[in-house]
């Protein structure tokens, strides 16, 4: 049985950056099978996004189940949801699916553009929160999650333990935005965490880390990997994207997707 196949439910990037066309990147280049289905259009490059053009919601579940009919999917990843019909939709899918769904919150763009209206953020912490195998927060996804702060390290744990008390299976607490010359992200679970520590890079080139990094991890739990080993993995290749960011677009820059296709430096 071929293991890897993972159902991207997400909006378009034109600029290739961030969502289902990163998604796709991460995917593949980590040996998956993406499979997509579009929550929206985006009008978008380095600089920001300009436009916004929601799937019509039918839509969005037709793509889905014509995918999971047919192909079937080992891991769901979410991204951009836009309103909480999607989000309630999409929690509907993960339930017939079956299968182990990584939830990024994805709220706000890098340039600053609302991805989520306000009521969806009530939407996801009441019907897709429960349902993540993993959920991926930033700092500020995590405290408009959880109404908690989240100017730390500890205080992403406090958040971290929150959300864990609301369902979700697993958490991968990002601390990005947590300011320092240190960044540390903190994968925790009913069991335990694991932190993964690293000196923060200087580099503009952010652009889709967060999309990169969920759909990396759910690659991995598609392709049968324990979840520790997973996010291990999906952090490491995040790292190294960055590092090789191809330098293009006057904004915030896209990652390196294709690395490991060119060997190690």
């Amino acid at each position: 049985m071929h293991k890897g196949r993972v159902l991207i439910i997400a909006g378009s990037d034109s600029g290739g950056g961030a969502g289902v066309q990163a998604d796709i990147k991460t995917v593949t280049a980590l040996g998956g099978y993406a499979a997509t289905a579009i929550t929206a259009l985006t009008v978008q490059n380095t600089l920001g996004v300009s436009g916004v053009h929601p799937a019509p919601l039918a839509i969005v579940e037709a793509q889905a189940r014509a995918v999971l009919d047919d192909i079937g999917a080992d891991a769901i990843k979410t991204g951009m949801l836009g309103d909480a019909a999607t989000v309630d939709l999409v929690a509907r899918l993960i339930e017939d699916a079956g299968a182990p769904a990584v939830i990024d919150p994805v709220m706000v763009a890098k340039g600053g553009a609302s991805l989520l209206a306000a009521d969806a953020v009530v939407a996801v912490r009441e019907r897709l929160v429960p349902r993540a195998a993993l959920l991926t927060p930033n700092a500020p996804e995590a405290e408009a999650l959880t109404g908690l702060a989240a100017a730390s390290t500890d205080d992403l744990r406090r958040a971290g333990e929150a959300l864990l008390s609301m369902g979700a299976k697993a958490v991968l607490m990002k601390g990005g935005h947590v300011p320092g010359d240190r960044v540390v992200d903190v994968l925790m679970t009913g069991e335990g965490e694991t932190a993964f520590e690293t000196d923060r890079i200087d580099t503009r080139h952010t652009h889709g880390t967060g999309c990169t990094l969920a759909s990396a991890c759910a690659t991995g739990l598609a392709q049968g990997l324990a979840l520790t080993d997973a996010v291990a993995r999906a952090w490491a290749y995040v790292q190294e994207a960055m590092l090789r960011a191809p330098g293009l677009g006057a904004g915030h820059g896209p990652l390196d997707h294709a690395w490991p296709l060119r060997g190690r430096a």
